[in-house]
């Protein structure tokens, strides 16, 4: 799991992550329950082209190592955060799988450490003749991150790359998969 601490509009902490970032004793064994999506899950051993941000990156990184296991590599991630120095979160993972083959290619997006802010959702419009590319070589699209930006502003660039029929079209066929 990966948890950051989010905050409402009125400024209090939300219920699951202002317990577990504020409240939970340091070091102290909790009881969870995760609650798992049926609907985010790898698609036969078809390429993987994996979209997201901030804590999206716990179930994009859960299908890399999966599919690892399995054997099944050179697959693609598009990775956002703020800051490379404070949120590369698995960065060294990233690069080792990015250097032994399992991830063909790596693209990373650090909103705040470049004037003019560039977001997941930018790499992605400019890479839109790879991306065609990849799904019409068989690729499963998994978006995981923040419903309200990030997942949104993907969602709008793969309508403007793709179409809506084809992006419809790969949604039904199971091949466009959110969480």
């Amino acid at each position: 799991l990966v948890v950051r601490l989010t905050r409402r509009d009125d400024g209090s902490a939300g219920l699951g992550s202002g317990w577990l970032c504020l409240h939970a004793p340091p070091q102290a064994a909790l009881l969870a329950r995760v609650r798992a999506n049926p609907g985010f899950r790898r698609h036969g051993d078809t390429p993987l082209l994996l979209i997201g941000n901030g804590t999206g990156i716990a179930g994009l990184r859960s299908l890399l190592r999966e599919a690892e296991v399995a054997g099944v590599h050179r697959h693609w991630l598009l990775f956002g955060e703020r800051n490379a120095a404070h949120d590369a979160l698995f960065g060294a993972e990233l690069q080792a799988w990015r250097d032994s083959g399992h991830l063909q290619r790596l693209d990373l997006a650090f909103s705040r450490d470049q004037p003019g802010k560039v977001y997941v959702q930018d790499r992605l419009r400019d890479a839109a003749d790879e991306v065609r590319a990849w799904l019409a070589r068989g690729a499963t699209l998994h978006v995981c991150g923040s419903l309200d930006s990030m997942a949104r502003g993907v969602d709008a660039a793969l309508r403007e790359i793709l179409g809506e029929d084809a992006l419809d079209a790969l949604s039904v066929d199971g091949r466009y998969r959110r969480d």
